[in-house]
């Protein structure tokens, strides 16, 4: 009994390698990316939805490709927008119980058995994040990312939570009662971007891929002059 269960977990070992493999493989040459993240349970005629094919359309025109989980709600409608404007719709897809089937404005597909490998995808290829209303999921990713930033163990990137009047109290309570209490600091909230302005999503997207370029640049020249 004891040699099967360390033959499953060596086995185990196998799967996570290969999803890991085939996730920078398959996405080594995206280019700069934006992922989308919300609710699954969000129909076409939710104004959340309709917001997330927008925002996705607009990114798209600015040659940005768009990320998702894959899924209905608000991943569709972001693959949708992507998909619609002839840029690099992606999605993460993860097997799940219930609500993951995944959607059809999908043209790179990937799918995912462990959360914790799709979420590495997520950070490893996105430039920033814009997260729509949705439930412990979004703020699963949006959470872990911020810690991320936090503690500096990724690149600075944008941050954005949509929906002014879903995302308030959040931030009031984090302000409110983390804040009083040390459990953060003041600075923190720096690296969050609460609104309802489409345009200001797309504009801070594009100011810090400029930002990226120009490190990149700037780190090719200093080599160069070594």
């Amino acid at each position: 009994m004891i040699d099967d269960l360390k033959g499953d977990e060596s086995w185990r070992m196998f799967r996570i390698i290969s999803e890991f493999t085939e996730g920078f493989d398959r996405l080594s040459n995206l280019g700069y990316a934006v992922s989308i993240f919300g609710s699954a349970r969000l129909k076409p005629d939710n104004i959340y939805y309709q917001q997330s094919v927008e925002i996705a359309k607009r990114l798209a025109e600015e040659n940005f490709a768009i990320i998702t989980g894959g899924g209905p709600g608000v991943m569709e409608a972001a693959n949708k927008g992507a998909f619609d404007s002839k840029a690099t719709s992606v999605g993460l897809n993860i097997r799940l119980p219930m609500e993951q089937s995944p959607n059809p404005y999908q043209n790179l597909m990937l799918d995912y058995r462990y959360f914790f490998v799709r979420k590495v995808m997520f950070v490893r290829h996105s430039m920033g994040y814009v997260c729509m209303p949705g439930g412990f999921g979004t703020m699963d990713e949006f959470f872990e990312s911020l810690t991320l930033l936090q503690t500096e163990k990724i690149y600075p990137m944008p941050m954005i939570l949509f929906g002014v009047d879903y995302w308030q109290g959040l931030i009031d309570w984090m302000r409110s009662t983390m804040l009083p209490n040390g459990t953060v600091s003041d600075s923190d909230f720096d690296y969050i971007t609460l609104t309802d302005d489409i345009e200001l999503v797309v504009d801070t997207m594009v100011k810090h891929r400029a930002w990226k370029d120009s490190v990149r640049l700037q780190a090719e020249e200093d080599e160069s002059n070594k």
